[in-house]
């Protein structure tokens, strides 16, 4: 038995030198490139999928997105920005024969590029640590909007006023979870519709939608606000995307 107790103890001493010392986090530079080039593919790419969204308006007893659930088809359109959306449920409720609606949102499109170097140029992210999800290695990224920053975008405007973690698949260097708090207030409609209080948290989820592509697959905000009229806000709004299919052009 003692030989056997010898191999016991060499291998917990093994394993005890082991966790006193973590594998090193990858490179950093190389780590946000190559998640950067994954992201920018990702918006690059053209699919159709259906939308399930939480009603977002104000109601008398100050509610934002609770009155109900919507599913939408939506379609790319001809050109690059244009999309169609048809109603397909409503509360649970097959709609038939719904309308086909046009968006028009070339100009936003076409500044996807400008829109992600912003975002990117708004914040400084930091490699904080390593965790298994689902039996993979996760990195956890924190970022934080970086001071005296001034974006020209939308997008940017709005990541200057959280901070949080982004967790990203090692190895397929692909964000699968945002987790973000606002740390300051932050308006819609230019505050005419509702201003989010600080502490509002949103957390969005990515997921792989084929063999090549990850997407968006959910967001969540939930927090409080004002509304027209300052009236209290309680937020608890959701948006889900699926049954992604790619098209080509």
């Amino acid at each position: 038995m003692r030989p056997l107790l010898g191999i016991i103890v060499a291998v917990l001493v093994a394993l005890t030198v082991d966790a006193q010392s973590p594998r090193p986090l990858p490179d950093a530079d190389a780590f946000f490139k190559a998640t950067e080039q994954n992201m920018r593919r990702a918006q690059e790419t053209i699919y159709s999928y259906k939308e399930r969204r939480s009603e977002l308006h104000t109601n008398p007893f100050g509610k934002l997105g609770t009155d109900g659930t919507r599913v939408y088809e939506v379609t790319p359109g001809p050109e690059r920005g244009i999309t169609y959306r048809r109603l397909l449920e409503e509360d649970g409720v097959k709609v038939d024969n719904a309308k086909l609606e046009r968006q028009d949102n070339r100009e936003r499109s076409m500044s996807t590029r400008q829109t992600i170097d912003d975002v990117i140029d708004t914040l400084a992210f930091r490699m904080e640590r390593r965790e298994v999800v689902d039996g993979r290695d996760v990195v956890v990224v924190s970022f934080t909007p970086k001071p005296d920053v001034h974006p020209q975008t939308r997008p940017g405007k709005i990541a200057k006023v959280f901070k949080g973690t982004i967790r990203v698949d090692e190895a397929a260097r692909e964000v699968m979870r945002v987790d973000g708090t606002t740390i300051d207030s932050m308006s819609f409609g230019f505050g005419l519709i509702a201003r989010l209080n600080e502490g509002t948290k949103v957390t969005l989820l990515r997921g792989p939608v084929d063999e090549m592509t990850w997407q968006p697959t959910s967001v969540r905000f939930v927090g409080e606000g004002r509304a027209i009229l300052f009236r209290k806000l309680n937020i608890d709004y959701a948006v889900d995307w699926f049954d992604y299919h790619r098209v080509t052009r």
